[in-house]
């Protein structure tokens, strides 16, 4: 799929919910809009940008880092999902397009987000692509797209909010990766080889800079409910789709894949939660680690 360039000046940007225009931030404001400070000030004043934050796992990694009194810059491919989000919370999030297979126009971005709204203190990939297929039928194409996104965009957002961090020593740089990365999926070589790549590059990343302060993990999650995960399924007309989940949870001796020993499938806020607690100080002790958070899917093999 084509990717295009995204940014767009910050200084002609409007003014109002989620632009963070007309001469800086408004009052913080409980996700509902009713005028009282998040529940939870864990991160009150810390700026976090988020990629791939449109929908799924993305979406609710901002939700939780703003109920967790955090500003997020809110970013996606797709802007419609971001702006959604920007309207929803107001002076807390502000959307941007972006393209995380773009290295310049990553870098454009933080630079400017550092230029206008202050220090990133957080940064978080989830932005990912999934192209299933058999290895022998598996195009150059879709694999190569597959690393643009999954890997090289790692490698974009982390790079430049890394040089940053390192300056001012401090930060937390977490990447999405999946639990695919650890174990052979039948029909996932292109998307397990680049998240197995994006959890080992995010490793070293945090061997390099952990002594200047900066933190570094990843969280793997398993089958999510999410378009992604959705989109693997089978489902006939007359199926209930819940039959699709059972199966995922059931697991399937066929493609030699576990089921879910926990009984269920997680949500998205399951995922965003692991992420949340790792950019916290709770875990100021923790770096280059690698989050499991698949029910026991894996049985940690």
């Amino acid at each position: 799929m084509p990717y295009a360039t995204t940014t767009r000046p910050w200084a002609t940007a409007p003014s109002g919910p989620g632009r963070w225009g007309g001469g800086g931030l408004g009052a913080r404001r409980h996700p509902e809009g009713d005028g009282h400070v998040s529940a939870d000030p864990e991160l009150s004043g810390r700026l976090a940008l988020v990629t791939g934050a449109g929908r799924g796992i993305g979406k609710a990694v901002v939700t939780a880092l703003v109920e967790r009194d955090a500003r997020v810059l809110a970013t996606d491919l797709d802007p419609e999902g971001v702006e959604a989000l920007a309207e929803k919370y107001g002076d807390q999030v502000a959307a941007r397009p972006l393209d995380v297979t773009d290295a310049a126009a990553v870098e454009a971005l933080v630079a400017e987000t550092e230029r206008t709204l202050g220090a990133l203190d957080i940064a978080v990939n989830v932005a990912g692509i999934l192209r299933g297929s058999p290895v022998v039928d598996l195009t150059d194409a879709d694999w190569a797209a597959t690393f643009a996104v999954n890997t090289s965009g790692v490698f974009h957002v982390s790079r430049s909010a890394a040089r940053r961090m390192t300056e001012r020593g401090r930060g937390t740089i977490v990447t999405v990766a999946s639990n695919a990365a650890g174990i052979p999926r039948a029909g996932l070589s292109a998307y397990a080889a680049s998240k197995a790549a994006a959890v080992m590059f995010t490793k070293c990343l945090g061997l390099e800079v952990a002594s200047r302060g900066v933190r570094c993990n990843t969280v793997s999650p398993g089958s999510t409910l999410t378009d992604m995960q959705r989109a693997l399924w089978t489902v006939s007309d007359d199926e209930d789709p819940a039959a699709a989940v059972r199966r995922v949870v059931e697991g399937d001796l066929a493609t030699h894949r576990t089921g879910i020993p926990l009984g269920r499938m997680a949500d998205p806020s399951d995922v965003a939660e692991a992420v949340a607690f790792l950019v916290s100080d709770r875990a100021r002790h923790i770096t280059m680690h690698d989050l499991y958070v698949d029910g026991g899917a894996t049985l940690r093999a």
